[in-house]
């Protein structure tokens, strides 16, 4: 069976227009914004020759209350827009900014105005302008939202569609060996209708990550119904770091794996020969290697193997940021492949 994950990107819930404005990231990426807000707006009033200092002071203190309010706010009301509908929702977030800067505005310019006469003018632009920005900053955030959300669910769709790739081979052969036991070894062949259940079950489930040691038990269920298949012929080897058991990795990513060393390396030779399958922790990083005998190179389906490292490839960079690597090579008559990315290790170990 071959096949690969599914993202595990969540899907969105019915009313989030706004990216997550409570992390760290998204604050400093607004109080960037409030400057250059800030310094936009005493340019066009003042102009470069008569720029002030201490007025782009005031005016970027009150805009970064009204950036820094504004978005502690909607980050409590975030909860809330998932129960209403996104226009709803819009006005609600509108309503806030506009209270916030209207707020913030008419103590800023009281504590400075000379008169209410004054004030009133100069709070009525402020609200004005906010208006005008907070309309646009709204817009902006809910379609750079749903873009992001659009190319999730197009993600998901993608990895869902791949991993419920089965090798047709496979399980042909699978279910041809399972009725050649039945009437001489109904034991084993029950036991391999239990473990060709698991590699299905395993297969269409919930994308996620889940710790090495689960990734490893698929992978032995796999081998033993290839074994009964092919025999002596096929001998493996595990050589696994005890440190490695824990860290997550995507579901089915050493099973295809060890599924093409077999199919392209001990499936070509009549006298069979060995898989080795090793996984290790060097730092913040875990390597995945599977290797296997190299067979005359004619007889070898580069095309077939080349596409399912293409898969792993796209799947590891969609769990990991890119932050990936994997090789091959040819050791002493072997074909060696290797794979790295970070080392998650689950909440348990």
């Amino acid at each position: 069976m071959s096949a690969v994950t599914r993202s595990p990107l969540h899907a969105s819930v019915q009313g989030d227009f706004l990216p997550n404005l409570c992390t760290l990231e998204a604050v400093f990426r607004l109080v960037i914004l409030g400057e250059l807000l800030a310094l936009a707006l005493v340019l066009a009033d003042l102009g470069v020759k008569d720029f002030d200092l201490a007025v782009f002071g005031m005016l970027s203190l009150m805009v970064q209350w009204v950036v820094l309010v504004s978005a502690a706010g909607l980050c409590r009301l975030a909860p809330w827009f998932r129960k209403l509908k996104p226009w709803q929702s819009t006005l609600l977030a509108y309503v806030w900014i506009l209270s916030a800067s209207t707020a913030i505005g008419f103590t800023a310019l009281y504590l400075q105005a000379e008169s209410l006469k004054l004030l009133w003018p100069s709070l009525a632009t402020q609200i004005l302008i906010t208006l005008v920005i907070a309309g646009v900053a709204l817009r902006y955030f809910y379609v750079q939202q749903q873009l992001q959300e659009q190319t999730k669910a197009e993600l998901r769709a993608r990895i869902q569609s791949l991993q419920s790739r089965i090798r047709p081979h496979f399980l042909f052969n699978s279910m041809n060996s399972i009725a050649s036991l039945i009437a001489i070894d109904p034991e084993r062949a029950e036991a391999m209708v239990e473990d060709l259940s698991d590699l299905f079950r395993a297969s269409l489930s919930e994308p996620g990550l889940i710790p090495l040691a689960k990734e490893l038990d698929i992978c032995h269920r796999f081998v033993r119904i290839e074994q009964t298949r092919i025999g002596e012929r096929l001998k493996m080897v595990w050589e696994i770091d005890p440190a490695a058991l824990e860290v997550k990795i995507p579901s089915l990513l050493l099973q295809p794996l060890i599924e093409n060393a077999i199919y392209h390396g001990i499936g070509p030779l009549p006298e069979g020969g060995e898989v080795k399958v090793s996984a290790r922790i060097e730092g913040d990083q875990c390597w995945l290697e599977v290797s296997n005998p190299l067979p005359d190179p004619n007889t070898l389906n580069t095309k077939g193997n080349g596409l399912a490292l293409e898969n792993i490839h796209r799947r590891l960079s969609a769990y990991f940021a890119g932050k990936t690597g994997w090789q091959t090579q040819i050791d002493q008559g072997r074909y060696v492949l290797c794979v790295q990315f970070p080392a998650k290790i689950t909440e348990s170990a």
